[in-house]
């Protein structure tokens, strides 16, 4: 019984141990690695998101209040581009007429985002995990002023769903002791944050 526990088990056991431990260190090295590639992800669908709501309040004075909204204005929507020829600081210039401005409807589809891999119907959907970000546009008062606020996001337990369950938690963890947000987040709707990326 002594030789068998020698020959087999005690083997056994040892290599269990030893691959424990390779597992224990490797993971957090894994961990990150997948989860810097899913904030990659992540961040360029927000910036996707930020641009589109940003040229949709400059046509509309305020946000769009959902996806269907966005999606509906990047497909069938148009906005205002504004030539300029010459400059009206040189004065020589303008009086000789040769300033010349006028404006010209152009698709938004035409515009923005032209890019091979863009695709409007993906816009709304967390990269892997395949559930929606979520996004809210509000109009706030800031110093007696309406001002139109938006935001989207995605928290880690969506984006990194399917990973270390632990390592999550303490990433959540981490983000709630500095007071940052467990997640990825772009724009604000508490205040006006120039719509910028909790990444950047």
């Amino acid at each position: 019984m002594k030789k068998i526990f020698t020959i087999v088990i005690l083997p056994l056991i040892i290599i269990a141990l030893g691959y424990a431990i390779i597992r224990s260190l490797t993971a957090p090295i894994n961990f990150e690695k997948e989860r810097t590639f899913r904030e990659k992800l992540a961040i360029e669908r927000l910036k996707d998101i930020r641009t589109l709501q940003t040229t949709y309040k400059t046509e509309f004075g305020k946000y769009a209040p959902n996806f269907d909204s966005l999606e509906n204005f990047y497909n069938n929507g148009s906005i205002t581009i504004v030539r300029q020829i010459g400059s009206f600081d040189d004065s020589v210039a303008v009086a000789q007429g040769r300033v010349v401005r006028d404006s010209m409807e152009m698709a938004v589809k035409d515009t923005l985002l032209k890019r091979p891999n863009f695709v409007i119907d993906s816009l709304r959907w967390v990269p892997i995990v395949g559930e929606q970000f979520e996004m809210s546009a509000v109009v706030k008062k800031v110093s007696g002023v309406d001002v139109p606020l938006f935001e989207a996001c995605t928290p880690y337990d969506v984006l990194l769903r399917g990973m270390d369950r632990q390592l999550v938690v303490n990433l959540n963890e981490e983000r709630k002791i500095t007071d940052r947000y467990p997640g990825l987040k772009v724009g604000s709707i508490d205040q006006p944050n120039n719509n910028a990326g909790n990444w950047e």
